[in-house]
C-alpha cells in the first residue's frame, strides 16, 4: 500500500538502486551522502530485501540519522536518511 503523499518524505536526492544487488545500495548511499547538504534527506530506492537492514545499520555505524522507510509512486521500497555531518 502506498502512503498518502503527505506521509512521504520530501528528499533532496533519490538514488535509484532498484536493479542492483547487495551491498550496492549502501555503497551508493555512501558515495552520494555529500551530494546533499547537512540536514537534508537522501533516499535509496531498492528492491534488495537486505537494504531494509543495511541502510539503518549503515546509519548507526556512520553517525547519520535513519529517518525511516516509505515507498515510491510505483510501490518500490525507499529508505530515507538525514545527513548529519
Amino acid at each position: 500500500m502506498t502512503p498518502p503523499p503527505d506521509r512521504r518524505h520530501d528528499v533532496a536526492l533519490e538514488l535509484d538502486c532498484r536493479e542492483v544487488p547487495c551491498p550496492m545500495p549502501v555503497i551508493e548511499l555512501a558515495r552520494h551522502l555529500r551530494d546533499v547538504e547537512v540536514g537534508e534527506l537522501l533516499a535509496v530506492v531498492a528492491h534488495d530485501p537486505a537494504a531494509a537492514v543495511d541502510v539503518p545499520a549503515w546509519c548507526r555505524m556512520k553517525g547519520q540519522h535513519y529517518v525511516g522507510a516509505d515507498v515510491t509512486d510505483d510501490g518500490a521500497p525507499r529508505y530515507v536518511v538525514r545527513r548529519v555531518g
